[in-house]
């Protein structure tokens, strides 16, 4: 507050010397002399107070960030809203004015009666302010100025409804404060600077919604907000310390001894959830899939890690106990709306497109059950307009996870390989001379349209190349494949060639050959990568969504945190891509299948067991060229390297 009265008094300062200016020349005080003084100060008074309007209206005009996040009304949880009015009771505080589930492992207030002020009451919000004084009219009047109370949805799903509720005390507590008048202005004020920097910095990079005659005073605007926010900062950052401070202490009596275990819930918590979204959910997210049930899949993936955990052996017994998603009416269908939002904050409103896609659906689904939430801008109801370019996001089941997202992977990963493959030996056939026709012909197909070299494969569903086959081969074949010869065929130099693992492993003998297909594997990930996301894959969610501000007073974080890939060596990359087609050829001829483990991600299942010796052994096969452990799992498991593999 003191550094909007000092800008204020220096926007003012010359209005006033004007003023006494004119009054000394009225009254005969300041003689002619004083004339040109006092049409210059009046002009630069005048041209001081035009600025700061102008200032001041882009400043109030600008739309502070608002986290996106689903809306829950009154209907879709009413006991979930009951336990939230019966904490502002017993604390003496406002009521939250809304609920909104957020797919992060955190809880917070934000205020949004920037949203509302001209709108009136919101509908759907709680019935009851409190236990305040003041009738009606004033009950009324707080619900409005409340802010929403933001609940991590991966939190109801794990929590009990006891330890939701003693999580949830000191976070409503906050409520009173945002009460305090002094407290609420000065909350509007760094708001209002901090959305002004953004509307600066759009209008830097040309944004489309500043037009362009504006751009230069918004700019000018933007300098003036970060040298208020510089000098409110530290400010700002004590006020929101005490405002916790006092929070904390007004809830303690409420719960306290739960609280300590619910404590430690969000941390387990937090630990599932940054695994299942970078272990589960990022691979069928840039597939173009949202898994519909990542909240559900929280609590399989703590399950099984307190199955791991001899240190998390009571954590099992807890799921006897009332799970505080309970409090929703339609669980499922919230999970799904938060799945969708949280599929959308990382990869975009809409989907990548995967390399080696088929044509978009003209027709993807929105978030079933959802509800628009005006304030965010996201939806989470139906589908966008018609008329929007590029696909909508695709649904997936659990139960479908396995064949839909690992197998895909693996397949598009065993092509790629095998794309490599063609690649560098025809380049070492022309580096030595070699241009015959075959050569050629390798050069200009992938090795999905063949079997073997110059030779299509005719797939039970008489299509040329990898697809997915089916019943009904006129030949004889294992997974829709037509039994190629034995050993592979050769070419005129005697090298293997098709998509077969006794490929793969014939040209692991020389280092060199291996750097080569590492190097190349590791520039068609990068294109494809490239080709196929919006924004760089695991860059910071939500940063197109939640603009860059001051830098004394950032923008509200981004609602998951998950962070960024590990870079990986060219071979570890092509380790991946080998046993993919490892893994290809195990379900394809030996009965194995994809699966999906809580915690690792895609596995393989060999008799309905998870294999956790593959990834050593094709590590010593790229690393050392040692191919007699893996010829031993292959023959153990049953595979045939000679037999063709299906690929996408």
């Amino acid at each position: 507050m003191r550094v909007r009265s000092t800008a204020l008094g220096v926007a003012l300062l010359p209005a006033a010397a004007a003023v006494i200016l004119l009054a000394g020349h009225t009254t005969g005080h300041f003689g002619p002399g004083w004339d040109p003084a006092r049409w210059a100060v009046t002009g630069a008074a005048c041209a001081v107070l035009g600025c700061a309007l102008v200032a001041g209206l882009v400043i109030a005009r600008a739309s502070p960030a608002v986290s996106p996040t689903v809306t829950l009304d009154e209907r879709a949880a009413p006991d979930l809203y009951a336990m939230v009015r019966d904490l502002a009771d017993r604390l003496d505080v406002p009521v939250p004015s809304a609920l909104a589930l957020t797919p992060d492992c955190d809880s917070w207030l934000e205020d949004r009666t920037h949203r509302t002020q001209s709108a009136g009451p919101r509908p759907g919000g709680p019935r009851s302010a409190g236990s305040h004084p003041g009738g009606v009219r004033s009950a009324r009047s707080a619900r409005e100025a409340a802010p929403v109370l933001v609940i991590g949805s991966p939190f109801l799903w794990w929590m009990r409804v006891a330890e939701l509720r003693a999580l949830l005390a000191p976070v409503v507590a906050g409520t009173g404060p945002s009460a305090h008048p002094d407290i609420a202005a000065s909350r509007r004020f760094v708001r209002g600077l901090d959305a002004a920097v953004a509307v600066a910095e759009r209008a830097r990079t040309g944004g489309t919604e500043t037009p362009r005659p504006l751009r230069p005073v918004h700019r000018a605007v933007g300098l003036l907000a970060r040298l208020m926010l510089r000098a409110a900062g530290p400010h700002a950052a004590e006020m929101e310390r005490g405002v916790a401070a006092a929070a904390s202490e007004r809830a303690h009596g409420v719960d306290y001894g739960l609280r300590v275990v619910a404590q430690e819930q969000v941390g387990l918590a937090y630990a599932g959830w940054d695994r299942l979204l970078t272990r589960v959910a990022l691979p069928a997210w840039r597939l173009g899939l949202w898994p519909t049930r990542l909240d559900a899949g929280v609590v399989s993936a703590l399950t099984e890690l307190s199955r791991r955990d001899r240190l998390a052996e009571g954590f099992t017994s807890r799921l006897g106990e009332r799970p505080a998603c309970d409090l929703l009416e339609e669980p499922g269908a919230v999970d799904a709306s938060v799945s969708l939002l949280a599929a959308r904050l990382f990869l975009g409103e809409r989907p990548p497109r995967p390399p080696n896609a088929g044509p978009a659906r003209p027709d993807g689904p929105g978030g079933p059950g959802g509800s628009a939430d005006p304030d965010s801008g996201w939806s989470t109801g139906s589908s966008r307009n018609a008329d929007e370019a590029g696909p909508d996001w695709t649904p997936v089941e659990w139960s479908a996870y396995p064949d839909e997202v690992v197998d895909r992977i693996w397949r598009t990963e065993a092509a790629r390989l095998f794309d490599v493959l063609d690649e560098v030996r025809s380049n070492g056939r022309r580096s030595a001379g070699v241009h015959s026709t075959e050569a050629r012909g390798t050069e200009a197909h992938s090795a999905r349209a063949h079997s073997t070299c110059g030779t299509p494969v005719a797939c039970a569903d008489g299509a040329l190349g990898g697809a997915r086959g089916g019943a009904g081969s006129g030949a004889p074949a294992v997974s829709g494949h037509v039994e190629a010869p034995v050993g592979g065929q050769l070419e005129d130099d005697g090298e293997l060639c098709g998509p077969t693992l006794a490929r793969i492993l014939d040209r692991f003998s020389s280092p060199d050959e291996t750097d080569a297909l590492a190097a190349r594997i590791t520039a068609e990930v990068a294109r494809a990568e490239a080709a196929s996301a919006p924004g760089a894959i695991g860059a910071t969610p939500g940063a197109a969504l939640l603009p860059g501000t001051g830098e004394t007073h950032p923008a509200p974080p981004a609602p998951m945190g998950l962070p960024l890939q590990p870079p990986r060596s060219g071979r570890e990359l092509l380790a991946d891509h080998v046993t993919a087609a490892v893994c290809c050829a195990a379900v394809d001829t030996a009965g194995a299948a994809p699966g999906l483990d809580w915690l690792d991600g895609p596995v393989l299942l060999v008799g309905g067991e998870r294999r956790t010796d593959l990834s050593r052994l094709v590590l010593a096969l790229v690393e050392e060229g040692d191919q007699r452990g893996l010829r031993d799992w292959l023959a153990s498991v049953g595979v045939r390297p000679d037999k063709p593999v299906r690929l996408v």
